[in-house]
C-alpha cells in the first residue's frame, strides 16, 4: 500500500501535537504540516511569564524547530507558510510560502489553525503603543517596546486570563498598570463572588481596576473610556477574547457548529469524511451540560490533536469533550475552576444548589496557613456535582484538579464527602475543604441545614419584605462591619436569648463563613424555628458578592 499522504495545517498546540501522534502511529506516513508563522511549536501559555521575566530565557519558551522536527519526527514542516484555498474534490490544498505558492495533495488533512485574538475597530487601535499578545512575534514587538521606551503606564483591555496574567507582568516590570473590563468583575466566566476576590488581589498589589465600562478610543498617551473618563496610557494591551481562524474552511464549505467553532463528530471528523480538526477552531460537548461549546485552552487542543492523527491514520479513538477546567495566577493568588458556574447552571435549567467554604488550606495550628475559598454548585435533584471554583493562596490547583476528576466520574455530593485524600498538618485538614463543602450541600438537600446564597440574599434584601438577617458572629466582628438593620445575637448567648427570635418572618442567619452559621441553625431548629436558612460562605460570601455594609 501506499504510504498516506497527512497534511496538517497548524502548528503550536494541536497541530503539532498531531503531527508528533501520526508519525508515531505510522512510520511510512508522509506528514507535512504548514504553519502560517515562524515557529511551529513554542509555549504560548508562557508568553505573559516572559513579559513579567519570571522566564528570562526566550528560548525556553520554543518547544522544537521545523529542523528539530524533521530530525526526530521526519515531519515536514514549513514555515511562514498560509494556506490560501481548499480544494476538497481534488483534496489539495493552496499554500503561499516563502518560495511561492504552490498546491499541495493529501489523502486526509487536519485543520488546527487555532483562533486569533479580537481587536475591535476603534480610533487609535492600530497605533504602535498598541499590542495583542498571541504569538511569539507578539511578545518580542512588545519586549522590545518595553526595553526601548520605557512606558510608565499601561491599560489592559480585558480582564480574562492572558488580561489578568499581563496585567501583573506589566505592573512587576514598573508600569503603573490599570484594567479595564466590561463586566461587573474580572474573569467572567466565574460567579460575581469569585471575580470580586480576583479584583480585590489586582488592587491589593497596585492595579486599578475599571468595570463595568469599555473603551472608545485610543490615543497616543491615553485610553478614551466609554464613560469619558481618561486613563494614562504609554502602552495598551487588548485582550478582549479570541475569534476562531474559520476563513479557509467556511469558504471550503466545511460546516460551523452553533456556538461559532467548526463542526465535528466525537472522532473529530469534520463535516467533509477526509478532514480532521483539532484546538481553538472547534466546538467541542461541555461534558456537565452536554452543550456544544469553544473551549479555546491548551490542553484541550493537545488532547484532541492526539485524537485527531489517531483517526485521521484509520483510529476510532473518541473525544467525550471538555470541562473548561482552568487556573490563572493573580500576584499572590491563584483562582480556578472546573465545570459550570453558578450562573451557568441556573441558565441551564438546573435545579441548582450551591456550597461556598473558606478555611485554611492546611491545619489551623501549623505555620503558614493561607484562606481557601471553595464553592460547589451541584443538582439539589441528583446531588452530583455541576462545577466548582476556588480563590486562594495556596491549594488551589488541587482542588480544582480533584475536583475535575469528580466531574468527569459523575460524583455526587455523597461520594465527594466520602472521598479520602491524603491528610497530614503542613499539607490538608482532616476534612478537606472538599469535604467540608460536601457536608454543607449535603445538609442543604437533606433539609438538615437549608442554606441559602449570598446573591440569593443581596436580591431578597432589596425587597419590601426582606428577611431578618440573624448576625451570629461576636461583638468585635460586628463593630467591623455589618448589614442594616440584622440582628446582633452571638451563637454562644443565642440559647440564653431564644426569646428574642421573630417566629413570624423569613430568618437568615449569617456568621463569618457558614460554620457558626450552620451550629446557630441546628440551635433554632431544635427549639421549634423552622424558618431559618444559613448563608452559605457567610461574610465572607456576601462582602465579595458587593452587599453595602455598615461599620460600627
Amino acid at each position: 500500500m501506499n504510504a498516506p499522504r497527512l497534511l496538517i495545517i497548524g502548528g503550536v498546540a494541536g497541530g503539532a501535537t498531531a503531527a508528533a501522534r501520526a508519525r508515531r502511529l505510522d512510520e511510512r506516513a508522509d506528514i507535512t504540516l504548514l504553519e502560517r508563522g515562524p515557529f511551529v511549536s513554542y509555549a504560548n501559555c508562557g508568553l505573559p511569564y516572559f513579559i513579567s521575566q519570571d522566564i528570562t530565557k526566550r528560548s525556553k519558551l520554543l518547544l522544537q524547530t521545523a529542523e528539530g522536527f524533521d530530525a526526530r519526527y521526519r515531519v515536514k514542516v514549513q514555515l511562514e507558510t498560509e494556506a490560501l484555498e481548499l480544494d476538497r474534490a481534488g483534496r489539495r490544498v493552496r499554500a503561499r510560502g516563502p518560495e511561492g505558492e504552490t498546491w499541495l495533495p493529501y489523502d486526509v488533512l487536519i485543520l488546527a489553525q487555532g483562533g486569533q485574538p479580537v481587536m475591535p475597530p476603534l480610533p487609535g487601535i492600530d497605533a504602535p503603543h498598541v499590542f495583542k499578545l498571541w504569538t511569539v512575534p507578539d511578545m518580542d514587538r512588545m519586549h522590545t517596546f518595553i526595553t526601548e521606551h520605557a512606558p510608565k503606564t499601561a491599560v489592559v483591555v480585558g480582564g480574562g486570563f492572558i488580561g489578568l496574567e499581563m496585567a501583573e507582568a506589566l505592573a512587576r516590570r514598573g508600569l503603573s498598570t490599570s484594567v479595564v473590563e466590561l463586566a461587573p468583575s474580572p474573569m467572567v466566566n466565574m460567579d460575581l463572588e469569585f471575580g470580586n476576590l480576583v479584583a480585590r488581589e489586582l488592587r491589593a498589589n497596585g492595579v486599578q481596576l475599571f468595570t463595568g465600562v469599555g473603551v472608545k478610543a485610543v490615543t497616543k498617551e491615553s485610553v478614551e473610556l466609554s464613560d469619558g473618563r481618561t486613563l494614562p496610557a504609554d502602552l495598551v494591551l487588548f485582550s478582549v477574547g479570541v475569534r476562531p481562524e474559520l476563513t479557509l474552511a467556511k469558504a471550503a464549505g466545511l460546516e460551523v457548529g452553533a456556538s461559532g467553532g467548526l463542526l465535528v463528530d466525537e472522532t473529530l471528523r469534520t463535516s467533509d469524511p477526509h478532514i480532521f480538526a483539532a484546538g481553538d477552531m472547534v466546538e467541542v460537548t461541555q461534558r456537565v451540560s452536554g452543550r456544544k461549546v469553544r473551549v479555546p485552552l491548551a490542553g484541550p487542543a493537545n488532547r484532541q490533536g492526539r485524537i485527531a492523527a489517531t483517526n485521521a491514520l484509520g483510529g476510532s479513538m473518541k473525544y467525550r469533550g471538555a470541562l473548561g477546567s482552568s487556573i490563572v495566577k493573580v500576584f499572590h493568588a491563584a483562582a480556578g475552576m472546573t465545570g459550570l458556574s453558578e450562573r451557568a447552571a441556573r441558565e441551564l435549567g438546573f435545579d441548582v444548589g450551591v456550597a461556598t467554604v473558606h478555611k485554611e488550606h492546611h491545619a489551623s495550628y501549623f505555620p503558614g496557613g493561607e484562606q481557601l475559598s471553595l464553592k460547589l454548585v451541584y443538582d439539589r435533584k441528583t446531588t452530583r456535582l455541576l462545577g466548582a471554583q476556588a480563590f486562594g493562596k495556596q491549594g488551589v490547583d488541587k482542588r480544582i484538579d480533584v475536583l475535575a476528576m469528580a466531574l468527569h466520574a459523575r460524583a455526587t455530593l455523597e461520594d465527594l464527602s466520602e472521598l479520602d485524600l491524603a491528610y497530614a498538618p503542613p499539607f490538608n485538614t482532616a476534612n478537606d475543604p472538599i469535604n467540608m463543602a460536601a457536608f454543607v450541600g449535603s445538609n442543604d438537600v437533606s433539609g438538615f441545614s437549608p442554606t441559602i446564597t449570598a446573591g440569593a440574599l443581596k436580591a431578597k434584601l432589596t425587597q419590601p419584605s426582606p428577611p431578618l438577617v440573624l448576625d451570629v458572629r461576636g461583638r468585635g466582628e460586628w463593630a467591623k462591619g455589618h448589614l442594616a438593620n440584622a440582628l446582633l445575637l452571638p451563637v454562644d448567648e443565642l440559647r440564653d436569648r431564644l426569646d428574642e427570635v421573630p417566629r413570624d418572618r423569613e430568618l437568615v442567619v449569617l456568621d463569618s463563613n457558614g460554620f457558626r452559621g450552620h451550629l446557630a441553625l441546628r440551635v433554632l431548629r431544635e427549639n421549634g424555628v423552622k424558618s431559618a436558612l444559613n448563608l452559605t460562605g457567610g461574610w465572607l460570601s456576601l462582602t465579595a458578592e458587593g452587599v453595602d455594609v455598615e461599620v460600627g
